[in-house]
């Protein structure tokens, strides 16, 4: 489908020539003579794209104030500002409006059509980012009938029509997000930005450009998360990790609700619900000195703990046929039959949770495909047996012997180890498939002593 482009120049001679242009390339074109005719076409319906003239007929930035517009009921839509009288300054204010880009008149055919085209690619990037996320963040439920999760439900139903600040504890892979999610989406906030910063995988030397943006020498400003979950839910994950001084930071936005940028002047108000979550008993970090006690007590406002899944087994065959169910759903493929009964579910420990079953459902349900008379059963023993996390298993008990630092040391090394041997060494491969950052996965490896695989 051709894409729609309003171009908005009182000069006709200049509309008509862009308007050309566009045709000849195949877009669908709309144009707006004046301010007013503009404003009509906008309201009609959103172009996919506008090119807009920074002067028109009722003053002498008319073109900036329909840009605003365009931008307050869709940030997404792309907008190319031109201008015959430009001037730096009006380049900064368009691009710090949302402008995609700035072009001075006269310019060329293929710089136009350059622009445009990028503005085009950008803009469907953005939809498909956000029909996927959209499609995640709607994906799963919550799955329990245990007591433990009937507690956790009944809290959601509670929170959701509070503003407080939620604290969400349990260890990796138990659905901590999954809960933060739930309550945002039966919020009033709902309609507003559900923004995630995972503070163990921020990089340690931004902590305060990434969580509070910064403005820079050149006019331009970056935002930060507080800014970019505006009127909606911080969900700040793994809070434990985020530095001492960077925490005291943090408590000063919470008791006066504002902050500045990194190099700003300018006080920027706080209108963000806060949930946070860990996987470590922040009760001991605070102890230890890891953790400020004045932050925990204004996080930790209502608690929310999820039990590890060994120690809610009955919760198993519900989240078997679930995610049996809902795998075949997402993917287009049949659904398996399961044997809930199967006893290696429950002996199995489950080091990784709730995650960690649901990933060997979507194992399991993949070998599956196209091959008759599969027993399930034993996929699903040759995935986990591989894993040594069966109870009495000996490589579960060696594990047990090391204090809790370097048994996750030596975990980090022979996991990361392995998955760079399976990527042929690969860093970026590495990276995208462990979910981490390029640069953070180096730093790791670095502080792990892995200097290369072989």
């Amino acid at each position: 489908m051709s894409k729609e482009i309003l171009i908005v120049d009182d000069n006709s001679d200049i509309r008509k020539l862009i308007s050309g242009i566009l045709k000849d390339e195949g877009f669908n074109v709309r144009e707006g003579v004046n301010f007013d005719q503009a404003l009509l076409e906008i309201n009609k319906k959103l172009p996919d794209v506008a090119i807009i003239d920074v002067k028109l007929d009722k003053g002498d930035n008319d073109g900036i104030e329909l840009l605003k517009h365009i931008k307050k009921i869709d940030d997404e839509i792309p907008v190319i500002m031109i201008s015959g009288h430009a001037n730096v300054q009006m380049a900064v204010d368009s691009l710090k409006l949302g402008a995609f880009e700035f072009i001075q008149k006269p310019f060329s055919t293929e710089r136009l059509l350059n622009f445009l085209k990028r503005a085009i690619e950008n803009f469907e990037l953005k939809k498909e980012k956000k029909v996927l996320e959209n499609k995640l963040f709607y994906s799963y439920d919550i799955i329990g009938d245990s007591q433990p999760m009937q507690k956790v439900k009944n809290l959601i139903a509670k929170l959701s029509n509070t503003e407080s600040r939620i604290f969400i504890s349990g260890p990796a892979g138990s659905g901590k997000e999954l809960v933060a999610r739930q309550i945002h989406k039966q919020s009033s906030r709902s309609e507003k930005p559900f923004v995630v910063v995972n503070g163990a995988l921020l990089d340690p030397q931004k902590y305060e450009l990434e969580l509070f943006g910064s403005e820079n020498s050149n006019q331009t400003t970056s935002y930060g998360f507080f800014e970019k979950a505006k009127n909606g839910t911080l969900l700040i994950d793994e809070v434990t990790e985020i530095p001492l001084e960077t925490q005291a930071k943090i408590l000063r936005v919470l008791i006066d609700q504002k902050f500045r940028r990194v190099n700003g002047s300018k006080e920027i108000n706080v209108n963000v619900r806060i949930i946070s979550t860990s996987s470590k008993n922040i009760r001991q970090e605070v102890d230890k000195g890891n953790f400020r006690e004045d932050l925990y007590h204004r996080l930790n406002v209502v608690p929310v703990f999820l039990p590890a899944l060994k120690d809610r087994t009955e919760d198993i065959p519900l989240l078997l046929n679930y995610f049996s169910k809902k795998i075949a759903e997402l993917n287009g493929i049949n659904e398996i039959k399961i044997d809930t009964n199967f006893n290696l579910y429950y002996k199995y420990e489950w080091p990784g949770n709730v995650r960690e079953l649901r990933n060997l459902v979507e194992r399991i349900s993949i070998l599956s495909l196209n091959e008759k008379n599969n027993d399930i059963n034993q996929l699903a023993l040759d995935s986990l047996s591989t894993k040594g996390s069966i109870k009495n298993d000996d490589e579960y008990d060696n594990v047990l012997s090391y204090p809790l630092k370097e048994a996750r040391e030596k975990f980090e090394k022979n996991y990361l180890t392995s998955q760079l041997k399976k990527h042929k060494g690969n860093i970026s491969k590495t990276a995208e498939f462990i979910g981490m950052e390029r640069s953070a996965l180096h730093r790791k490896l670095k502080t792990l002593g892995v200097k290369g695989v072989n």
